[in-house]
């Protein structure tokens, strides 16, 4: 049966198949699966039996690799233990050590600690480079180069990625693409419309969306996730299975969140464009005809005490994460983009000023009252 986006986020779990049919999917809370006897247990290693150890896979993390698989119009996914991990076993299931990868210049900061140390220490080269420049990254292409990567909307200054020409380009030279949708989310964005291959999810962000579970998701082709989760199920990076199931009770509810917080985060943009004392606002305007995303960034006038503005937030809460219900706000020089050479972040704007807002699903009076209040006692 055909399912629409919002019926496919309520009705993407498997079916409960045991005698007592519970209206909500069981938590498959163990460590391990039993057999009746060796050849009960052989049938596993044959492809009769889906379930040995849940290192190996577990009905609660199939259900949200295969969920999120579904709302992205992905063919296979595979859940893992956080965003980052995810990212790692997409890359490994694509390049190997002598290869190379293209990022965008402008990634969260942990991808970007990834790319440019961890996979160097593991023999892959990594090109940074400005994908607002398509010649730019048509000249960074090497002989070697196998991956294109980058994020759909940019962390923390809100780039909507040009994912045609990514795409474009990607099939000119027969590369692989991997677009994480974090920030976008399935609900306004679907990367493998534009042809991408991988895309990857921070769980703990918009899928779980009330910051109690910390998971992430790949999705994309089927050949490629069944590679990548061989890399998940040797490298130990797995996701428990009542941390899925959390993320999964988050996932059904994805719409009705993101509608919410796109709303206010528009709002709030909105509001803060004609404050005085804000320099810059940071917020998509054409993403999606369903909205424009729940993270807004500002600039805040160098007169300001950034200090006094974190310190006068009242109910608002400093976070280093994103993406819950509440209304929260990180400091990415201090956060997000700590380990980031500072030439890099000088030439990408991420300044002592830059504030990233997580909006939330409060009244969004609320939200504006709030932080104009901060920003006049930061005066």
């Amino acid at each position: 049966m055909a399912q629409r986006f919002d019926t496919k986020t309520v009705h993407f779990q498997a079916k409960d198949v045991s005698r007592n049919m519970s209206k909500a999917q069981p938590i498959y809370q163990t460590s391990a699966f039993t057999f009746k006897d060796l050849e009960d247990m052989e049938s596993f290693y044959k492809g009769d039996k889906e379930y040995l150890y849940s290192r190996f896979g577990n009905p609660n993390t199939d259900d949200l690799g295969k969920g999120v698989a579904a709302i992205e119009e992905a063919e296979d996914g595979v859940a893992t233990s956080s965003g980052m991990s995810a990212i790692l076993a997409g890359i490994l299931a694509v390049v190997k050590p002598g290869e190379h990868v293209i990022a965008s210049e402008d990634l969260y900061g942990g991808t970007y600690q990834l790319l440019a140390v961890e996979l160097l220490n593991l023999g892959v080269e990594v090109s940074f480079v400005s994908f607002e420049d398509k010649e730019e990254i048509r000249t960074a292409i090497q002989s070697t180069t196998k991956l294109i990567y980058t994020e759909s909307v940019t962390n923390p200054l809100l780039r909507v990625e040009n994912l045609k020409m990514v795409q474009e380009l990607a099939k000119e030279f027969g590369l692989i693409t991997m677009i994480d949708n974090t920030f976008a989310t399935p609900f306004l964005l679907q990367p493998t419309k534009f042809g991408a291959d991988l895309v990857i999810h921070s769980a703990t962000k918009y899928i779980g969306g009330h910051s109690d579970v910390t998971a992430g998701v790949l999705v994309g082709k089927k050949e490629l996730i069944e590679k990548a989760r061989v890399k998940v199920v040797s490298l130990g990076c797995n996701l428990s299975p009542f941390e899925a199931w959390l993320a999964c009770r988050g996932l059904k509810t994805l719409s009705i969140r993101m509608d919410r917080q796109s709303k206010n985060a528009h709002s709030l943009a909105n509001a803060l464009k004609t404050n005085e004392n804000v320099t810059k606002v940071y917020y998509p305007t054409e993403l999606s005809s369903k909205g424009n995303g729940a993270m807004v960034s500002i600039e805040l006038n160098s007169i300001l005490n950034i200090e006094k503005f974190f310190a006068s937030l009242d109910w608002v809460k400093i976070a280093p994460t994103l993406a819950g219900v509440e209304t929260t706000v990180s400091y990415p020089i201090r956060t997000s983009h700590r380990t980031i050479p500072n030439q890099i972040r000088e030439k990408l704007g991420i300044t002592n000023g830059l504030v990233r807002i997580s909006v939330g699903i409060e009244d969004e009076l609320d939200i504006i009252e709030t932080f104009e209040a901060a920003i006049r006692s930061a005066k």
